[in-house]
């Protein structure tokens, strides 16, 4: 179009037709009496403009891009979130799966020794100061739980009961040095007294001290007077070491015990003893001893070996 007066006053009529339908447009608000040929033109140049601005604005598509990528971001981190949560009840599951072959053992040990026991869970250690190997379960007095009662999981022996309060329990280990329990050999019956020694395995004095014992046998617990603090029956240990007899009258061995007092969980008071002593029945069946396999070497001669006198050339 050529620049003459003609068409400077469209153009100026053109600006001033626009700015009138944009203040119209503005004033009618959802009812402006342009909006249907808005959405007309919308309709019609609509995808043509969103073609022509993907191939011609690079910016914003970065610009969108970015957008997206922090949407899919937030999505991945939502997802590692779910996840974390997923492993974290798995794990759960493992420990409750723990829990559970913990406790079928236990009950496994007091069913074999017809033990009347009350379950608890270990929810605290005392200090390990002045070598005190306690532990607080979650039974009280309200659990009819009493001092001086015995206790086990599905090892052996744990300890005994020295304090009671109205919902929790202070259990004295069997590996304190203050602790005391008289056992019995297995088969041979013959008996002793077994003291805590800490971390280290317990310290048995037989009474016998011509006693035949190797390494390997087994000890229960003897049993007291009116079935506390201990009642019989009960895996202690096996023997890890035998001092050698020096003609005493007591004899010294060195016993490991069946329960690891580092790693206590799930355990039983026994609130009810057995009518008779189990002997030897709470004990797990002895493992099978491996055969050592024996290889024989023949010597078979050479057809060019020099005879007898004979001397190889």
């Amino acid at each position: 179009m050529r620049d003459t007066k003609e068409s400077r006053l469209l153009l100026v009529l053109l600006i001033a037709i626009a700015f009138a339908l944009i203040t119209v447009d503005i004033r009618g608000g959802e009812d402006s009496p342009v909006d249907g040929a808005r959405h007309a033109v919308a309709t019609v140049f609509g995808p043509i403009e969103n073609g022509v601005s993907s191939a011609v604005d690079p910016v914003g598509n970065a610009v969108a891009a970015v957008r997206d990528s922090g949407d899919r971001h937030d999505r991945i981190a939502q997802l590692e979130h779910d996840n974390a949560a997923l492993k974290a009840k798995l794990g759960s599951d493992d420990r409750n799966r723990s829990r559970v072959r913990q406790l079928d053992r236990m009950l496994k040990t007091a069913g074999a020794g017809q033990y009347g026991i009350k379950g608890a869970q270990v929810i605290a250690i005392g200090a390990a100061q002045g070598f005190s190997w306690t532990v607080t379960i979650d039974v009280g007095a309200n659990d009819g739980i009493r001092r001086d009662m015995t206790v086990l999981n599905g090892d052996g022996l744990v300890g005994r009961v020295t304090t009671v309060g109205p919902s929790t329990a202070t259990v004295l280990l069997a590996n304190d040095p203050d602790f005391t329990v008289g056992t019995r050999m297995e088969s041979t019956d013959e008996l002793g007294f077994a003291d805590g020694q800490g971390d280290r395995p317990l310290r048995v004095q037989l009474l016998n001290g011509k006693a035949k014992v190797a390494k390997g046998d087994r000890l229960v617990t003897f049993g007291s007077q009116r079935d506390k603090p201990f009642v019989p029956g009960v895996p202690v240990g096996v023997i890890s070491r035998v001092d050698p007899s020096g003609g005493d009258l007591t004899r010294t061995v060195y016993v490991r015990p069946f329960v690891s007092f580092t790693k206590l969980d799930i355990v039983g008071v026994v609130v009810e003893a057995p009518r008779k002593d189990p002997r030897d029945e709470v004990l797990p069946p002895k493992p099978k001893p491996t055969p050592t396999p024996t290889v024989t070497v023949t010597v078979t001669p050479s057809a060019n070996a020099p005879v007898d006198g004979q001397q190889q050339q």
